[in-house]
């Protein structure tokens, strides 16, 4: 059963070591390069992340620029954020940034109280995360994969600003899909976490999931054993990589 608090080997060599995605030409020899993954059937390729952007100009030599990708893993809590992004992160030797930890202490506070977090509380969380992302991309690295609920449409807004500040630039969301009452079982099975079981369902109360508009977006859904999960997260973000950097101009 797919859990937040899911036990995940980071064993792999750090980011900074691992081979270059953008150097590669085809996606046979992206997994090449891989660690084996759970067994999964072949999954057809996901809808594309939204264009490239090249801070509102579009360079004749961008298809010879190198990308770069973020991925957010989103969801409601339960959902298995870190658990999926560790693994995505691990595989493809890229920094991950666990989005609670950047919360400040009152939302912390707030939380740990079961009280839900307002617009208010969130801007400047939001706003720390993307920035980090960017620094992560500014230190070499090809992609970064972080967790963030981005509840609200407006929420997952706020981190599409990046790609505008960041030439070639590639942002893509993961959204982890599966019913409240089964998230609530999966909090009330965590232990030591700030989230409790009641903010489940406040969470519930303000989710917007994305919608067919929002292309940038792949769903998944997590009400499946996590090695299903983790398979196919990959599998998709890998055929993503490939398809973006096939035809860098969609």
């Amino acid at each position: 059963m797919l859990s937040h608090a899911s036990p995940v080997v980071m064993n792999g060599p750090g980011p900074s070591k691992g081979p270059s995605l953008s150097n590669l030409s085809s996606l046979s020899a992206v997994r090449q390069i891989l660690p084996p993954s759970p067994k999964v059937a072949r999954l057809p390729n996901p809808s594309l992340a939204s264009g490239l952007r090249t801070n509102g100009v579009t360079s004749a030599n961008s298809s010879f620029e190198k990308e770069h990708h973020i991925w957010l893993v989103t969801g409601p809590a339960g959902c298995g954020k870190s658990t999926v992004a560790k693994y995505l992160a691990n595989s493809l030797h890229w920094p991950y940034i666990e989005g609670d930890e950047y919360h400040p202490q009152a939302n912390v506070d707030k939380m740990s109280a079961g009280i839900p977090l307002t617009d208010a509380d969130r801007w400047d969380w939001l706003t720390a995360l993307r920035d980090s992302s960017i620094h992560e991309l500014d230190q070499g690295h090809d992609g970064v994969v972080l967790t963030c609920s981005a509840l609200k449409r407006k929420y997952r807004d706020v981190i599409r600003v990046a790609p505008y500040f960041t030439p070639n630039l590639r942002l893509h969301f993961i959204y982890l899909d599966a019913p409240e009452d089964l998230l609530l079982q999966r909090v009330l099975a965590r232990k030591n976490h700030y989230m409790g079981a009641n903010m489940v369902h406040s969470q519930f109360d303000i989710l917007e999931p994305p919608t067919s508009d929002e292309v940038d977006v792949i769903s998944i859904d997590v009400s499946r054993p996590a090695d299903s999960v983790m398979a196919e997260a990959l599998d998709r973000v890998l055929n993503t990589i490939y398809e973006t950097k096939a035809n860098p101009q969609k």
